[in-house]
């Protein structure tokens, strides 16, 4: 339609799968990931360094043992040199001195590297999903985040402490035995050399399997840990339905799945290990064959030969290791790909690049430092924020909105009732007004400014909000009443529950103030945390303030004695209030009343009330519910 203004392209693409479900299962190791892996390696970059020249040292001082003991037996021994004997025990001892003391360097280098990889991608991954908007966690589950930055970084230290090193050695092995077993005999050496193709099309028909399973296995497990977050978060509602036993069920199909692709990873990884060993005693009888055939035609000697097995040994032996070592790569990939999967998650939105922060004149009540006042304000030191909404409409899918053409004005100290139906819009437009969404069409302005040109930051740090499920964090009452502002002093923290009227509630806690509130607040009632909500709240000294549903877990005695302080904390914010009890929406400066996303009524509560409309026919039913409460 013409005059219609342009939908925003705001990137958002709607998953109907959880968008992890659509990993590739069978992707094979990547040399990009592995190195980007060790660039958070870099503050221990020269214990990295150090500890790559102690690998490839070991790798070299493990043939060099056989080396050394084979010139001792041909040589001092067969010919009965004491002397000779004793110097040559003599530089075995001081090999095996340093080979040991390599080892305690290299294993706690290991470590130390393994240690600083992993809190730095934990920090990265934390970063990330606290920076991430609210639809992030609308789609991705809670079990999943917990998931990437416990098991899939754990499975990314055991690779990066044990299989990366532990492989290096072992093919360095290998190498120095090659090395070493063709100088000895050149000849004996090729058909070492012709048995590598078996060996390469062996690995090449296991990896893909190996490479499904493992990454279906850590894929499972994300789902079992998804489930067992969200069934704690959610146990009152399966004691109170008596879904114990159904949860408990579905639950263990989860396990079954998870342990079904565990137990065909052992099974696969079961017939490979063997099959190698297999191989390398079936190359050993091939070389005694070949060695044999070129000693009794006086090719070598008996002595070189038993050096050349002892060194074949040495070059087939890490081939079962290096097995047991690529299944442990393979899962420490998957829990790469994941982790950078969700570090790299682009952000549904973000602040355009020329956004600039939103003005907050509190900051010249405290000389330009940018701290919100002290608490004790019948209005906020910076005065309201106007808030406009121009012809929004909006979706959390834009093929969907569940708003449409929302106009309405909020000016500095005007307080906004929406009223409706649950599904009316009302908690959109409170997400809209906070900026956790932006519009998919239309305006939303601050102060004047688009959504889309102020920075997030600087707009919820002049915000207040209060909503139905209020949310604390473990500590104490008064940690959490500090949330928004650490350095307010405990005297400005009382003096906010002396303006809210709730001092001697919180005060008669156990310990007061320091009562610890156990998580998610559990140790306090439901009013007695929404309380706490409401003076967090308070000591931001907010502009803009947001109540949802505020007072629904306040008894009405407690929320009489509130109502007097909460017209004395709206004069002066603007403030959107989403209510159902009349109490907190009679003293609006405009109420909208909203059904189906549109604005079907506005007005003052008078003005409504005596229009006879849906906002009265709501009025009466408010009234009833009232009476009877």
């Amino acid at each position: 339609m013409s005059g219609q203004p342009p939908i925003r392209d705001l990137g958002l693409v709607r998953r109907v799968r959880d968008e992890e479900d659509d990993e590739e299962l069978q992707k094979p190791l990547e040399w990009s990931l592995i190195r980007r892996l060790f660039t958070y390696a870099t503050p221990v970059q020269g214990k990295l360094n150090a500890l790559v020249v102690m690998s490839v040292i070991r790798s070299a001082q493990l043939p060099a043992f056989l080396w050394i003991t084979s010139l001792i037996i041909r040589g001092p021994i067969s010919s009965g040199d004491v002397t000779g004997l004793a110097l040559g025990v003599l530089g075995y001892a001081v090999l095996a001195v340093t080979t040991d003391g390599l080892f305690h360097f290299r294993q706690r280098y290991a470590l130390e590297i393994g240690e600083t990889v992993v809190n730095r991608l934990r920090a990265d991954i934390f970063a990330k999903v606290q920076s991430q908007p609210v639809s992030f966690f609308h789609r991705v589950k809670l079990g999943r985040i917990i998931g990437r930055i416990t098991s899939d970084v754990e499975a990314l230290r055991v690779g990066i402490q044990d299989v990366m090193f532990v492989s290096m050695i072992q093919f360095g092995q290998m190498l120095f035995s090659a090395v070493v077993m063709a100088w000895s005999d050149w000849e004996l050496f090729l058909v070492v050399l012709g048995m590598a193709p078996v060996l390469w099309v062996i690995n090449r028909r296991f990896r893909v399997r190996l490479s499904h399973y493992s990454r279906a296995a850590s894929d499972s497990f994300s789902r079992v840990t998804a489930t067992l977050a969200e069934s704690v978060n959610g146990i009152r509602v399966t004691q109170g339905f008596v879904r114990q036993e159904t949860n408990a069920g579905l639950f263990r199909n989860l396990l079954a799945d998870h342990s079904r692709f565990n137990i065909a990873l052992a099974r696969t990884s079961a017939i490979l290990t063997p099959l190698l060993e297999l191989n390398s005693q079936f190359f050993v009888a091939i070389l005694l064959l070949f060695g044999g055939w070129r000693v009794f035609h006086h090719q070598m000697g008996v002595g070189d030969l038993i050096t050349f097995f002892l060194l074949a040994n040495q070059f087939f032996s890490p081939i079962a290791v290096i097995g047991n070592q690529y299944n442990q790569a393979l899962v420490a990939m998957a829990g790469a790909e994941r982790v950078f999967k969700l570090i790299d998650h682009p952000r549904d939105w973000q602040d355009e690049p020329d956004a600039v922060p939103l003005a907050d004149p509190r900051d010249k009540w405290q000389g330009g430092m940018g701290k919100p006042a002290a608490a004790g304000h019948s209005a906020p030191s910076g005065g309201g924020m106007r808030v406009e909404f121009r012809n929004v409409s909006f979706g959390y899918d834009p093929a969907r909105l569940v708003l449409h053409d929302i106009n309405f004005t909020a000016e500095p100290g005007e307080t906004i009732a929406l009223v409706g139906h649950t599904g009316s819009g009302k908690s959109s437009i409170i997400n809209l007004a906070a900026k956790f969404h932006l519009p998919t069409r239309g305006e939303v302005r601050f102060d004047g400014h688009d959504a889309f040109k102020v920075t997030s930051h600087s707009l919820h740090r002049q915000m207040g909000m209060v909503q139905q499920q209020n949310f604390l964090f473990s500590g104490t009452v008064l940690d959490n009443l500090r949330f928004a502002r650490p350095e307010a002093t405990e005297e400005e923290v009382r003096a906010a529950t002396e303006q809210l009227d709730c001092r001697d509630i919180l005060e008669d806690l156990p310990r007061g103030l320091h009562t610890e509130v156990g998580e998610r607040g559990a140790a306090l009632s439901i009013g007695q945390r929404q309380l706490v909500c409401f003076t967090r709240a308070l000591l931001a000294d907010p502009r803009l303030v947001i109540l949802d549903e505020a007072t629904s877990s306040i008894d009405a005695l407690t929320e009489a004695r509130l109502q007097a302080a909460l017209v004395r904390l709206l004069r002066g914010r603007t403030s959107f209030v989403v209510a159902h009890r009349l109490s907190t929406i009679r003293h609006a400066n405009l109420v909208l009343v909203l059904d189906d996303g549109r604005i079907i009524e506005r007005g003052t509560h008078a003005e409504l009330v005596a229009r006879g409309g849906h906002y009265a026919a709501l009025y009466r039913q408010f009234v009833q519910v009232d009476e009877r409460t």
